[in-house]
């Protein structure tokens, strides 16, 4: 027996995982380099040495009842002071260690800022497509999702549709950017829009809405492009941010929550926030990391490696005759589907070996993501089969 509010997650597993582990039983079966795998977004790229190197230092200074202790719901001051003064110094901001909150990766971080702001019944907005587990997180708390739409051919947000979808049950817009699936930028322009309406709704409303933008690929933008920092916009903005993908370190899960100062209430939420932090069941986040994270703040891993795929996955497919566009961030390609249901373009991909979501697994029928945080040589020896899978559908 299962709770009814389980029942359909399970029916509804993950699209991601089931590709990832059918993957594992064709790389059994023909061999791991036989087998071109682009289902799931596991950072491809080596950890920055000095990542490592770190670890072992504080295990050697560190006294193991500060290093592996209980700290503040909130995480270490000094750490948090450390990513606040980081912050400032490349986007301008103003924060200090009583805006960052310390989290178990940004999925932890999403949960504890909807279960400090986000009441039963009350609406999140999110753009479709989209990284489909928010559902489950905002159902964790009794919220509904409203979807809205983007622009079919940048998947930039349709501001005029967006504000259709704000009511008097709207509490959230969760924002996602760069953006999982598509690797779109979410332009000044863009943000600038969202955050006039939003100023615009709270005042028609008489209530406070929120921006969550979430950005665990912030720092994997490519050409030079801007990522819109949110908090400059809009005031009632928090960011969930992880070190998954800038540091290749989402085993480990560690990430931060920044509450400006202002925000609505900016000191109460905050506090809520810390208390949510440990009522969800993480207490903090791992101190270990934390104290990992206060002396890497400025490390990343080296972008050059997810560009070089970016770049031969990219044009690989457009000269197959695949429809998508150039991904600005993040690591992943969203490809059109040469057939309307997309589920059986998925299933022909696998005779060649090779392994796509979905994108019905992103709220984004008609489409296909690929992750490219591979080898390079998964790329260039999947060509051959992506060349024959594209002449099956006359391409």
């Amino acid at each position: 027996m299962i709770s009814e509010k389980m029942k359909p997650l399970m029916e509804n597993n993950s699209a991601i995982r089931t590709m990832f582990e059918e993957g594992d039983k064709m790389r059994a079966k023909y061999g791991r380099d036989q087998v071109y795998d682009f289902s799931l977004g596991n950072p491809d790229a080596p950890t920055p040495p000095e990542v490592n190197q770190a670890i072992c230092d504080i295990v050697k200074e560190e006294p193991d009842l500060i290093l592996h202790g209980y700290m503040s719901n909130a995480g270490f001051e000094d750490v948090r002071e450390t990513i606040a003064q980081h912050i400032n110094k490349t986007q301008g901001t103003n924060f200090s260690m009583k805006n960052i909150l310390m989290t178990v990766g940004a999925a932890s971080g999403l949960n504890v800022a909807l279960k400090t702001i986000l009441n039963p019944g009350e609406e999140v907005v999110i753009f479709t497509p989209y990284f489909l587990e928010y559902n489950w997180y905002v159902n964790n708390f009794d919220g509904a999702v409203v979807q809205a739409k983007t622009e079919p051919t940048t998947f930039q947000p349709d501001l005029a549709a967006f504000e259709s979808c704000i009511s008097d049950r709207t509490r959230v817009v969760l924002i996602n950017s760069p953006h999982n699936p598509t690797g779109v930028v979410y332009s000044e322009e863009t943000i600038k829009g969202i955050a006039s309406i939003l100023e615009k709704k709270q005042k028609e409303l008489n209530r406070t809405i929120f921006i969550i933008a979430d950005e665990p690929y912030r720092e994997l933008a490519y050409d030079g492009i801007n990522v819109p920092y949110v908090t400059k916009y809009y005031d009632n903005t928090i960011v969930a941010y992880s070190y998954s993908k800038s540091l290749s370190l989402p085993g480990e899960r560690i990430g931060y929550l920044v509450i400006p100062d202002e925000l609505e209430e900016s000191e109460l939420v905050f506090d809520t926030a810390s208390n949510a932090n440990r009522i969800i069941g993480c207490v903090n986040a791992p101190s270990l990391q934390q104290k990992v994270i206060g002396r890497c703040v400025d490390a990343k891993v080296d972008l050059s490696y997810y560009d070089k795929n970016r770049k031969a996955l990219y044009e690989g497919l457009k000269e197959c005759g695949f429809e998508c566009i150039m991904p600005q961030g993040a690591f992943y390609l969203f490809v059109k589907s040469p057939v309307e249901d997309e589920a059986e373009f998925c299933q022909a991909a696998k005779k060649y070996n090779i392994l796509m979501v979905p994108g019905s697994a992103f709220a984004g029928p008609g489409y296909v993501r690929l992750a490219y945080c591979v080898s390079y040589e998964t790329i260039v020896n999947s060509m051959p089969g992506f060349k024959k899978l594209a002449a099956e559908y006359g391409l």
